[in-house]
């Protein structure tokens, strides 16, 4: 069973068990938290699509932790100009982990 959920802009296809990187939540870790905005639910039953959302469907996660990506590096450089650039940038992230889904 799986699901496709929709959080910060983007969407993550998660099942039970999944630790799921997304966009910074403000709750605390450890907290339970429910994701309403499901989109589409894969059961033994069969599949499930919203139009956009699925009435009723929620999936539960608990927060694990929240945290920082690795830095990307942004360069700007033009040869022979004596034009160099340069700045980093690192995303912030909360670390979820799915612990049921329901349709």
């Amino acid at each position: 069973m799986y699901a496709v959920i929709q959080t910060g802009g983007k969407q993550y296809r998660v099942k039970q068990g999944d630790v799921v990187k997304v966009e910074t939540l403000s709750a605390d870790a450890g907290q339970q938290i429910e994701f309403d905005k499901v989109l589409m639910v894969q059961t033994d039953s069969g599949l499930k699509v919203g139009k956009p959302f699925i009435d009723g469907g929620k999936v539960t996660a608990t927060i694990k932790a929240h945290g920082r990506h690795p830095k990307v590096k942004i360069v700007k450089f033009r040869r022979r100009k004596h034009y160099m650039k340069q700045a980093g940038h690192r995303q912030n992230y909360t670390e979820i982990q799915i612990t049921g889904i329901t349709a």
